[in-house]
C-alpha cells in the first residue's frame, strides 16, 4: 500500500467510523538503517560493527471502548534533529489506520521516558497517563543531566509530563499494576531506573510488550542486554520476568526488532506498518 492509499484508508475508516478489531498492535513509526549490532549488545559482541537496523515502535490495545496505548514515539521534528530516522506515518496517523481518534484512548503507558517513548505523551487529551516512580524520579535527579544520560530524553517532553501531573493526569505508580480488565503493567527496571512492561491476557495466551526490556528478540532469547544499561542485574531479571509473565503458551514482543511483523500478522489492509500480535504466532513464525 502506497502512502497515497494509506492515508485515504486511514481517512476513510475515520470517516465511516470503523475500528480495527479488538487485539493488540504493534505501529512501526521509524527505522534506523544506519546502525551497527555493537551499538545493540552489552559488552563488544561478535560481529560488532555488522549492521543492524532498528525499528520503533508503539503498541495499541483495543478492548471494545477502550483504548490503551503504549508509548508515545518521537515526533518527524526530533528524527530530524537526530539524523538518520526514516521516519513513515506519525503514531497519530497510524491510529487513524485504526479507527482510533485521540481523543479516544483511555490510557497511555509510559514503559521508560527515553526520546523515542514520549514524543506524543501531550496529544492524547482524555487519557490518564502512566509512568513508574522510580522513572520519574531518576530523570529529575542531578544525575539525569550529565552527558551519557541527558541525551537520551526530550527535555520538552518532560516538560510536558510536568504539566500533565500538574493537571492531575498523571498516574505515577510504585510496582506492578492492573490497569484494566486483562491488563497488567510490572515494574522491572534495568534498562532505565523505571522500566515498566505490560502483559495482556487472553483467551489464546499472554502477549507480553517488553519495550525496551528486549529491544530485540535476541536479547531475551539468548540472554545478551543490551547496550544502554541503568543497571545490569536488573536487566538479566528483566529477562526472567519476561519469561514468567509470557508462561508457556504465550508470546514476548520486543521493542525494536524488524522481524516482528514476520513472527505475527501483518494487517496491510490497514498499514503497512500495522502488524497484529498473536500469542502463538511467536513460535510458529520464527
Amino acid at each position: 500500500m502506497g502512502e497515497v492509499d494509506g492515508r485515504f484508508a486511514a481517512v476513510r475508516r475515520r470517516i465511516v467510523n470503523t475500528r480495527a478489531e479488538d487485539g493488540v498492535y504493534a505501529l512501526r513509526y521509524a527505522t534506523r538503517d544506519a546502525s551497527v549490532r555493537g551499538e545493540h549488545f552489552y559488552g563488544h559482541p561478535e560481529g560488532c560493527m555488522d549492521a543492524w537496523p532498528i525499528h520503533y515502535y508503539m503498541w495499541a490495545i483495543l478492548r471494545g471502548k477502550t483504548v490503551i496505548v503504549v508509548d508515545a514515539g518521537f515526533t518527524r521534528e526530533e528524527a530530524a534533529r537526530r539524523g538518520q530516522r526514516n521516519y513513515g506515518k506519525s503514531p497519530i496517523d497510524l491510529l487513524g489506520s485504526l479507527g482510533v481518534e485521540p481523543h479516544e484512548v483511555s490510557h497511555l503507558i509510559l514503559t521508560h521516558l527515553h526520546y523515542d517513548h514520549t514524543g506524543f505523551v501531550g496529544d492524547f487529551p482524555a487519557a490518564k497517563v502512566h509512568v513508574q516512580q522510580a522513572e520519574l524520579d531518576f530523570w529529575r535527579s542531578p544525575m539525569a543531566k550529565r552527558g551519557a544520560y541527558s541525551h537520551l530524553v526530550n527535555s520538552a517532553d518532560l516538560q510536558q509530563i510536568t504539566r500533565l501531573e500538574k493537571d492531575g493526569r498523571l498516574s505515577v505508580v510504585d510496582g506492578d499494576f492492573d490497569l484494566a480488565q486483562s491488563v497488567t503493567v510490572h515494574l522491572v527496571g534495568g534498562h532505565t531506573a523505571g522500566t515498566q512492561v505490560v502483559r495482556v491476557a487472553t483467551t489464546e495466551g499472554p502477549i507480553v510488550l517488553a519495550s525496551d526490556a528486549s529491544h530485540f528478540y535476541e536479547n531475551y532469547e539468548n540472554d545478551k542486554p543490551y547496550g544502554v544499561v541503568h543497571e545490569l542485574s536488573l536487566m538479566y531479571t528483566a529477562f526472567d520476568k519476561l519469561h514468567t509473565l509470557a508462561e508457556p503458551d504465550g508470546t514476548i514482543v520486543p521493542g525494536h526488532d524488524p522481524s516482528v511483523p514476520n513472527r505475527h500478522i501483518p494487517m496491510p489492509e490497514l498499514d503497512e506498518a500495522i502488524t497484529q500480535l498473536h500469542p502463538t504466532a511467536n513460535e510458529e513464525n520464527k
